[in-house]
């Protein structure tokens, strides 16, 4: 089973991607609100895959954590925002984007696609609705 770190700043966001994500079998190795926090975490539990959201709290980016924990890791970044063209986003340590909003079933789509890239496999063709790779 995969284990996912989530990393928003809002609880209610959190709580329902933690909901969708364990009905789709995945292992939520904890919800981080901010970039100290999701760094600490990931650090100790050591995800496989992190659904980070692009803006945090005191004007602190999504892209600090997938910097400080895909270097010498097998840890697969999917940024979440409603600014998918953020400039942020072009140079980002990750594999991928998914604006906001999305459905559950785009989203558990966007972290197998996600999930394969960082096995090596090709992109598909067709990406789900409102996926953007990174690189």
């Amino acid at each position: 089973m995969l284990k996912i770190m989530i990393v928003e700043n809002d609880a209610m966001i959190a709580d329902y991607l933690e909901e969708v994500l364990n009905d789709a079998g995945y292992e939520v190795c904890g919800i981080a609100p901010d970039v100290e926090t999701a760094i600490t975490m990931g650090r100790a539990c050591q995800p496989d895959l992190g659904i980070i959201d692009l803006r945090l709290p005191d004007g602190r980016l999504g892209t600090e954590v997938a910097a400080a924990l895909c270097p010498g890791t097998r840890f697969g970044a999917l940024y979440s925002t409603g600014n998918p063209d953020h400039p942020m986003l072009r140079d980002a340590m990750g594999v991928a984007c998914l604006a906001k909003p999305y459905t559950p079933d785009v989203l558990v789509a966007a972290l197998h696609l996600v999930w394969a890239r960082m096995m090596g496999e090709a992109a598909p063709s067709t990406l789900p609705n409102g996926l953007r790779l990174l690189h």
